[in-house]
């Protein structure tokens, strides 16, 4: 009996519209959560109190569903996505009312949408990538930081008695230049050099150049590339599984020959 409720939790843990339920609830989650920061009628609070409770328990049982049906156990919190979604459950028990741990208790509820990360593979590998990806992101990040410090120094040479608001020191200066490479009315900010330096478009060219197209096509190709990694490896590993279930063909003329055999000593 045992074993056929846990093959039955198997079957219901693969099974695509119980993955497409816990979609469901997931976006309900966020649903209910956005819901509670508007006023709402006490008869809505009662409904929301209900599906909150309700998603908790839900989830409770998902994730030890997941746990009974692992193979290797030990392995199940090898994952640092099974640890989050274990840590989202448990906190996600702790009592929102009347509590000094009310304020943390909500909070993870808001994380309870990220749920959707672990569930949903694709989405599970582009945040992968992007983590991947971080490592080889510093030296672009280190080198923009570079380009930052020497603008806004010239910057702040330059331009600090045009507008001392905008160019009084260095740090203010990057924090201009950043406004400069999110396009955020740039062009006030350039006019205005220009009435005293009509050459400082040159200034704002050669920072959008290098910011704006340069590093952000990098950041792009870094990510993509990595991605891209990440889908072969994922694709190599199903085929090694796919390969490891089909027999080879030593085991079929070793079934072949047992067959033989069985059928020999059957006509003797």
């Amino acid at each position: 009996m045992i074993d056929a409720l846990h093959r039955g939790l198997v079957t219901l843990r693969h099974n695509k519209a119980f993955e497409f339920f816990v979609i469901a609830v997931i976006i309900v989650s966020a649903l209910e959560i956005g819901a509670k920061t508007y006023d709402l009628s006490p008869t809505s609070l009662l409904i929301t109190t209900y599906l909150d409770v309700f998603i908790t328990v839900f989830f409770l049982i998902e994730i030890c569903i997941r746990f009974i049906t692992e193979e290797n156990k030990r392995r199940f919190f090898h994952s640092g996505w099974n640890i989050f979604d274990t840590l989202v459950v448990i906190i996600s028990l702790i009592p929102v009312d009347d509590s000094e741990m009310a304020l943390l208790a909500r909070l993870i509820r808001i994380f309870r949408v990220l749920r959707m990360i672990s569930i949903v593979p694709e989405l599970r590998v582009l945040i992968n990538s992007l983590f991947i990806a971080l490592p080889r992101l510093g030296y672009v990040v280190l080198l923009m930081f570079i380009i930052f410090y020497i603008y806004a120094a010239v910057g702040s040479f330059l331009f600090s008695d045009i507008n001392p608001v905008l160019w009084g020191n260095i740090a203010i200066s990057m924090l201009t230049l950043f406004r400069v490479m999110t396009f955020e009315d740039w062009t006030d900010i350039q006019y205005e050099t220009m009435d005293v330096y009509p050459m400082s478009w040159l200034f704002y060219m050669t920072f959008i150049f290098f910011t704006a197209f340069a590093f952000l096509n990098m950041v792009i190709g870094i990510v993509v590339g990595v991605m891209e990694e990440e889908h072969t490896r994922e694709r190599e590993e199903a085929r090694k599984e796919l390969e490891k279930d089909q027999p080879t063909l030593s085991d079929l003329q070793a079934q072949i020959a047992s067959l033989s055999e069985q059928i020999k000593q059957l006509k003797n």
